[in-house]
């Protein structure tokens, strides 16, 4: 039998436009030291001898989708194994909003690499940025679901089956908008509580507070006006008191103008005796006597007024002095205080709606709880006849993969409130049991290995398009069972294929037949044993491999006429 080259790409067969695996490139990873394999669309198999090496690619594609790293996996002889899986993807599908949302600035194809040292240690990088081994895990989780005898995901976890349930139900559920607006309006609720409760505490301080700047009644720019005035008015004052002491020494006790009479009345005993000269100086007194009064009358005007300049004085520094004391016990500005007024105003009258606020908001979260509760059980309805279909388009898909006494239950758990949340009140579990009168339990729990292939196999068949990964794995989906049940396993594959990309390790004819596109696994060499994987071209190359399965190592002309009717039934 002649092989082509390693490096192959198909034209497909089958209609696809779901993300698939691209290619898968192996480096120094157990037996191989170097290969490319370019997958297509539709059904993909891969088939060999047992031992031969059909698990390396499965493990060098769980290294790179971010799957447990074995340092047995590195070659031996060399310093690191590495792996790149390229996936071609419609820039909406929802891994790059996911990546994007991590930080990752990425496009398509979506290269994942992950290289390991012969120590255990992995590094990782998603489209040549680095990224650690967590985050290429969930972005792998989102593109390849792996189901084996031995490992399996997506479907089994149970956080995901409410949601597939939704998706094969063709549910369109309004929960998580009622779900955001009912504990939206709780939030607002809770919080408006606490501040009521923060208000009460304050209520004593704010009112006497309120008291007493209504009662100062701040004005804007009153301190500037009141500094101004003051300074204006404490010079007024001085000015009269050196005015009070000019006329003490003009008018008072022993006056000028006192002396100035005690003079006149000496000089006026004379009577004629100082002659006309006399009558020149008394005269003089008396104009200056005259000048006196009229100056100190001046004076005396000016003081009058000093009993109410005084006043203003006082009221004024009064005024100036409470306006500073009440902004040192609110730590604030003097210009600050009317608009404080104002704030302790509007919180008190804040708080004094409290409680009809409160009433509102009480009645908005009972009302949108309301909503929320009678849309869930909708739902939940909705979700119970969806679950009864399934298990009976499951059920209908289990005889002819030899599970004809298995049955498949969908479950609905009612949650306790405080575990409901934006995608109902209840938990969706998916299980089954494999013996008649036995419980229903997880798949991984009551199925063995190939019962739980062969059950994600009818699951996934019966949900064709549920879920978002466009690459399905199933290694050996078809151990332990063979004739019928084989064939009705590549059937359900073949069916599967047509909108998803499914990659299968098989030992069976009847599967290897209804291949889209085939590739054999082989070892080769002596001394350096290689694991090479070869495309099958040719009608006659793939003949020649299916006739190997059907009889084994001595093909002959019975298994290759065997072989050809397969081949027209896959076709």
């Amino acid at each position: 039998m002649k092989y082509s080259p390693i490096l192959l790409s198909f034209n497909a067969k089958t209609a696809y436009s779901s993300p698939m695996l691209a290619s898968l490139t192996i480096q120094n990873v157990v037996l191989v030291d170097r290969l490319t394999v370019a997958f297509g669309a539709g059904l993909c198999v891969l088939t060999g001898e047992t031992g031969a090496g059909k698990s390396v690619l499965l493990d060098s594609l769980s290294l790179a989708l971010g799957g447990r790293a074995d340092a047995g996996l590195v070659r031996r002889g060399t310093d690191q194994a590495a792996v790149t899986a390229e996936f071609d993807i419609a820039l909406d599908h929802p891994v790059f909003a996911f990546l994007s949302a991590q930080g990752l600035e990425v496009e398509s194809p979506l290269i994942l690499r992950r290289a390991l040292s012969p120590d255990g240690r992995s590094r990782a990088w998603i489209n040549d940025q680095p990224a650690s081994i967590g985050l290429l895990r969930s972005a792998g989780g989102m593109l390849v679901e792996i189901h084996s005898q031995f490992e399996t995901q997506g479907l089994l976890d149970q956080r995901t089956h409410r949601s597939l349930l939704d998706s094969a139900g063709k549910i369109i559920s309004p929960l998580p908008a009622l779900w955001a607006d009912w504990q939206g309006k709780a939030r607002a609720l809770k919080d408006a509580r606490e501040k009521a409760a923060r208000a009460a505490a304050d209520e004593e301080w704010l009112r006497g507070a309120l008291d007493d700047l209504r009662a100062l009644n701040p004005q804007p720019g009153e301190e500037e006006f009141l500094s101004t005035a003051r300074t204006r008015l404490q010079a007024r004052a001085h000015l009269l008191e050196t005015l009070g002491n000019a006329l003490e020494c003009i008018v008072g006790g022993d006056g000028a103008d006192r002396q100035i009479l005690q003079a006149q009345r000496i000089l006026g005993r004379l009577g004629d005796k100082g002659g006309s000269e006399m009558d020149s100086v008394l005269a003089a007194l008396d104009r200056a006597s005259t000048e006196i009064r009229d100056a100190a009358a001046q004076m005396e005007s000016m003081a009058d007024a000093s009993g109410e300049e005084e006043e203003s004085l006082e009221n004024t520094e009064s005024r100036l002095f409470d306006l500073r004391a009440e902004a040192r016990k609110h730590a604030c500005r003097i210009d600050d205080l009317p608009g404080l007024l104002e704030t302790l105003d509007a919180r008190l009258r804040e708080m004094e709606s409290f409680e009809s606020g409160l009433v509102d908001l009480e009645r908005a979260v009972t009302q949108a709880k309301a909503a929320y509760i009678a849309e869930s059980e909708k739902i939940s309805a909705l979700r119970l006849r969806a679950g009864q279909t399934l298990d009976a388009s499951v059920g209908k898909e289990l005889p002819p993969l030899k599970l004809d006494k298995a049955r498949f239950v969908t479950v609905l758990d009612p949650l306790p409130e405080a575990e409901w949340g934006p995608e109902g009140i209840e938990r969706v579990r998916f299980l089954v049991a494999t013996n008649p009168g036995a419980e229903p339990g997880p798949i991984d729990k009551i199925a063995s290995g190939g019962e739980m292939a062969r059950f994600m196999l009818a699951l996934k068949v019966v949900m064709a398009r549920a879920g978002i990964a466009g690459t399905l794995i199933f290694d050996e989906v078809d151990s332990g069972i063979g004739g019928a049940t084989a064939d009705a396993v590549g059937e359900r594959l073949a069916r599967l294929a047509k909108s998803r990309q499914v990659l299968v390790v098989t030992h069976a004819p009847q599967v290897a037949a209804r291949a889209d596109r085939h590739w054999i696994v082989v070892k080769k060499g002596d001394s350096d044993v290689r694991t090479l994987v070869l495309p099958l071209e040719s009608d006659t190359a793939r003949r020649e491999e299916i006739a190997r399965m059907l009889s084994g190592a001595q093909v002959t002309q019975e298994a290759r006429a065997a072989a050809d009717r397969l081949l027209q039934t896959g076709s």
